[in-house]
């Protein structure tokens, strides 16, 4: 229970914070549902150039865990999971995940480049389709994708904030 006392919160808060900090948590995965695994497996790996970190597929339980990530950063990945049915999701459900998914809102993974052009270039000729062309903003230079199955992706070059840029 919480207590009103503002001083025994804030050792309360003190202590986990100390806690989480030595037990070292850090992000290791995100995850983005996909419509198809060998689709998405060609646009990460084939057009972003990004390598297969795990690809173990279990059919007794009709399941594939595959990962994908940038050869510069190891340690971290991104899921590719399978839209589920049943018996994990209802065909309704599933449906409607699906569709969420196709429409570019049940998630946005962002990238950051030093140099977004670049980038951007690079992607378009390797097929991807991008949303925008890199566009000014007060945060930086900034674009957008989508995967097969539609998840949003944005690639961004980050520069020092400036609320008149890009006005």
């Amino acid at each position: 229970m919480w207590s009103t006392n503002t001083a025994g919160f804030e050792k309360t808060t003190a202590s986990v914070i100390r806690n989480v900090v030595a037990m070292s948590v850090r992000i290791a995965n995100t995850q983005f549902w996909v419509h198809d695994h060998d689709e998405a497996l060609a646009f990460y790996v084939g057009k972003l150039g990004w390598e297969v970190r795990s690809d173990v597929s279990m059919p007794e339980w009709n399941f594939r865990w595959l990962t994908v990530g940038p050869a510069h950063q190891p340690d971290i990945a991104l899921v590719l999971m399978k839209i589920p049915g049943p018996p994990m999701l209802d065909d309704q459900t599933s449906a409607q995940l699906a569709e969420l998914v196709a429409k570019g809102v049940a998630g946005t993974l962002f990238l950051e480049t030093d140099d977004c052009q670049a980038a951007f270039d690079d992607f378009r000729a390797r097929g991807v389709e991008f949303n925008d062309p890199p566009t000014t903003q007060p945060y930086g230079i900034d674009t957008s994708f989508r995967d097969p199955s539609g998840n949003n992706i944005r690639l961004t070059q980050v520069l020092e904030f400036d609320p008149t840029r890009g006005v």
